[in-house]
């Protein structure tokens, strides 16, 4: 699988620090302690400042403007248009606009120690640079855990940030619970919270990032209420057969597929989505994380057949694909979602959601 990390060929280092344990790469540096976000940022190799500079046509020939006025040859500016490079290497980024603003990796962190004040409690688990520097990521824990049943089911609670200096997307940062046992990411809008912030880079983005930890307060809310549920929907029972169905509801891809199942028609079933289907149930069925009590025959075990296929089962082209699939809104979030919806209606109504025909 590939990693696309940047390296640096300044300091000969890949621009990535995890705690501990080795990623799946085997690259960048491995520290035995949880970093402040000061170590952090140089154990990730992301000690640079993003600078800008005006976009200029060089050696351009004498030519007449719009207005008749001569423009003599040389360098001519582009107006409201601005090269973005990394202060360390001169490594250019991309071209931006005038009223685009560079949130600087230390402002990401900074974002981070305000959540629990002044960095206590947080834990920096994972930071790094992707391609020439122009991404960057991070991860870090939160203080307490979601407990289902009275075993060792844990889940851990985190926050993703991701931003960009070449002006190809917004500052995001998601809640992202992970089930300790099979690392399954728990990701589930309820109601009207989302799980995910996203920032412009706009003149006051800056501002708006060192405020965006009061909404990502709702990741306290966000947790009480899912160990409510998911504690729920372990004391609640599910054939084998209804875990089936609620996976071929929860995975189906259009309307064609549903109609499909819903005339029972399962030989009309395209081969891809069947082996899908099976691949995921196959997991429902002989994981270890699926025999423990709280997942075995139980709603949040059908609920972490659906998020664990994806976590644990599906092949991605690269690490990318697979984060943007699963933390970013991408094809494995929005099934988790629907599973999650599914799983709330059999609460309320039982079996009655999975009658189709």
């Amino acid at each position: 699988m590939a990693h696309n990390l940047n390296f640096n060929e300044h300091t000969g280092n890949y621009s990535f620090f995890s705690v501990q344990q080795k990623a799946w790469h085997n690259l960048g540096q491995i520290v035995s302690e949880y970093p402040t976000s000061t170590e952090a940022i140089r154990f990730a190799g992301l000690d640079y400042d993003v600078l800008k500079k005006p976009v200029f046509i060089n050696g351009i020939d004498n030519v007449i403007g719009a207005d008749g006025v001569l423009i003599e040859g040389g360098d001519l500016p582009v107006p409201n248009r601005f090269g973005t490079y990394r202060s360390d290497t001169n490594e250019a980024f991309d071209v931006v606009g005038k009223d685009y603003h560079i949130v600087q990796n230390r402002d990401a962190f900074a974002f981070f120690d305000a959540i629990v004040g002044g960095g206590e409690g947080i834990l920096y688990e994972t930071a790094g640079a992707l391609g020439r520097g122009e991404r960057i990521f991070i991860t870090a824990k939160l203080p307490g855990y979601i407990r289902v049943g009275d075993g060792d089911d844990v889940t851990e609670k985190y926050i993703f940030l991701t931003t960009s200096h070449d002006g190809s997307g917004s500052i995001t940062a998601a809640f992202t619970p992970i089930r300790i046992v099979c690392q399954n990411t728990l990701n589930a809008a309820l109601g009207k919270m989302s799980n995910v912030v996203r920032i412009k880079h706009t003149a006051n983005a800056k501002q708006r990032l060192l405020d965006a930890h009061r909404v990502m307060g709702l990741a306290d809310m966000m947790s009480a209420q899912m160990e409510g549920i998911f504690n729920e929907w372990s004391k609640i029972r599910i054939t084998d057969s209804e875990v089936k169905k609620l996976i071929q509801l929860a995975l189906c891809p259009n309307k064609e597929t549903f109609d499909f199942l819903k005339k029972g028609d399962e030989d009309a079933l395209s081969t891809i989505f069947k082996n899908t289907v099976e691949d995921a149930f196959s997991y429902a069925m002989m994981s270890d994380t699926q025999l423990m009590e709280t997942t075995k025959g139980t709603l949040f075990g059908a609920y972490n057949a659906v998020t664990g296929y994806y976590q644990n089962v599906r092949k991605y082209k690269d690490d990318e694909a697979k984060l943007q699939s699963i933390v970013m809104g991408g094809t494995a979030q929005g099934k988790a979602q629907k599973a999650f919806d599914l799983c709330r209606a059999f609460e309320k109504e039982g079996n009655n959601i999975l009658q189709l025909n």
